[in-house]
């Protein structure tokens, strides 16, 4: 809700100065955005007394702003100027108040006006001006003060401030272990697993003055979502071109910010299609996605990572036939533009320390090359080149390859190139899960879970074990090597009789 700023004056004295306040808080980047202002002739005309009037809006301002000059004004029935009486209001309601005292106005200020000075000097701190200009900049510096010591205009970043609400017992050691483990393999990270915890959140600068920040509940935080609601992912996947019913696949990915970016990278590397090109160089089939993983990862990094978290909104990702939308809430910094994202360029991270920890683990590769490698992939693979829309927060449109819409029944999920030579094609088996047939596709000899992961690029364990490790098995086209042994370390998976004979017709048609 934004801060309703009273000004007080004798209107006919100060009419250039209140018009230029009144612009200030209309137009200003920032104060727009927190203050409406409130000046008695601007206000919309009603039945009541004119006293009346200014007085109930006095006492409902958040901040009662007061200037002071040479001129008492038009005086009441009681005597009383209506600027000192809505002074006097202000200061029985504990309205904020300010003061600004105009310097010329030193020598032959009123008798009534010169004891109403000294009644707010003995109350308030003040500032003197002289000129309209001096004003607007003091009035705009006082603002932001009490903006910030209202914690609504915020002083440090989001993800660096302190939340009161948090303690060390949000925060999930196991997932703190579990980042340690990665980021000491991806950038030979110095704190090792089992590490105290406030000494690693302390060195993340997670911590500030022995409090937990925003970013450590985002990356390490137990439930996330209770302390921000927004900070989600929601995945949508539409058979046409446009939003519309039915929709085959709708999806909130919650959790932290590891979790969520893992799981919207497999949400999308499940929907569009996989081609298996031939054995040549090695025992193990290339994969290739429609669009490359790489792309996708860095367009998720980059909204998860770079999205304003004080927003309402969320991070959202829609599947079309066509192509991958993925958009958050807030924008680009006022040091970059459109332009400039077309090329490696210097970092403005909207939220630094949560960045820092998205590249110690590997997901972000380098600090303002997102864009730009996006940009070069996807030129790479033929793709046609990425929009960035600045519309609503920060969008970026993907657009799948064309083949896709002329072919839909060639290849796993509809890809046919000319490296293709092993196809999944619908008229096969049309009953076994899509998912499946790329499972069965890729396993060739014994492979762990992992092993099977990092051939599909996935991720997410949870997604994995759902939608393609456990309907195979359930199918009966996989097994485990070790049947007996369900949660082994050395488990690892084989194809069955009947998953070797789907696998044939498959890769015979």
């Amino acid at each position: 809700m934004k801060q309703k700023v009273f000004l007080s004056s004798v209107q006919r004295e100060f009419a250039e100065e209140r018009d230029a306040l009144h612009r200030l808080l209309l137009v200003d980047p920032v104060l727009q955005l927190f203050c409406e202002p409130i000046l008695f002739e601007k206000l919309p005309a009603n039945g009541l007394q004119a006293g009346a009037v200014y007085l109930k809006e006095v006492a409902q301002a958040d901040v009662f702003l007061i200037l002071i000059g040479k001129d008492y004004g038009f005086e009441t029935s009681s005597g009383i100027s209506p600027t000192e009486l809505e002074y006097d209001l202000a200061q029985e309601k504990k309205v904020f108040s300010l003061a600004f005292i105009k310097n010329e106005s030193e020598n032959d200020r009123h008798p009534k006006q010169e004891i109403l000075f000294h009644k707010i000097q003995n109350n308030l701190s003040y500032k003197r001006f002289g000129s309209t200009a001096e004003l607007v900049s003091e009035v705009t510096k006082a603002l932001v003060v009490i903006l910030q010591q209202k914690r609504i205009l915020r002083s440090i970043d989001f993800d660096s401030e302190v939340n009161s609400a948090a303690s060390l017992e949000d925060i999930d050691a196991d997932k703190v272990n579990n980042f340690i483990s990665l980021a000491r393999y991806k950038r030979g990270f110095p704190l090792r697993e089992g590490t105290a915890l406030p000494k690693v959140l302390s060195h993340l600068n997670f911590l500030s003055q022995h409090k937990i920040t925003n970013s450590a509940l985002l990356a390490f935080g137990t439930n996330p979502q209770h302390y921000f609601p927004t900070a989600v992912v929601k995945c949508a996947h539409f058979h046409g071109l446009h939003v519309a019913k039915p929709i085959p696949d709708l999806r909130v990915i919650k959790g932290d910010v590891f979790t969520q970016v893992d799981e919207a990278i497999d949400f999308i590397l499940s929907k569009i299609a996989l081609s298996v090109g031939m054995r040549s160089e090695s025992n193990q089939a290339p994969l290739q996605y429609e669009i490359p993983r790489a792309v996708v990862a860095e367009a998720i990094v980059n909204a998860v990572a770079h999205r304003d978290y004080q927003s309402k909104g969320s991070v959202q990702l829609m599947l079309f036939s066509d192509r991958v939308e993925i958009s958050n809430p807030g924008g680009l910094p006022p040091e970059l533009t459109l332009f400039n994202l077309r090329n490696d360029h210097a970092s403005y991270p909207k939220n630094p320390h949560l960045a820092e920890a998205l590249y110690q683990a590997g997901y972000i590769e380098r600090f303002g090359t997102g864009t730009g490698e996006i940009l070069r992939l996807c030129k790479e693979a033929g793709l046609v080149e990425p929009v960035f829309d600045l519309r609503e927060g920060f969008k970026i449109t993907i657009w799948r390859p064309e083949a896709i819409l002329k072919s839909a029944k060639k290849g796993i999920t509809g890809q046919a190139t000319d490296q293709v030579t092993d196809q999944v094609t619908d008229q096969v088996t049309d009953h076994v899960n899509e998912l499946t047939k790329r499972l069965i596709l890729i396993t060739d000899q014994d492979y762990s879970r992992q092993e099977l992961m990092e051939i599909l690029q996935l991720k997410h364990i949870p997604n994995f074990r759902d939608n393609y490790l456990n309907p195979a098995m359930e199918e009966g086209f996989l097994t485990m090597t070790l049947p007996n042994k369900p949660n082994s370390t050395n488990q690892k998976y084989r194809l069955t009789e009947k998953g070797n004979l789907l696998k044939n017709q498959i890769t015979t048609r």
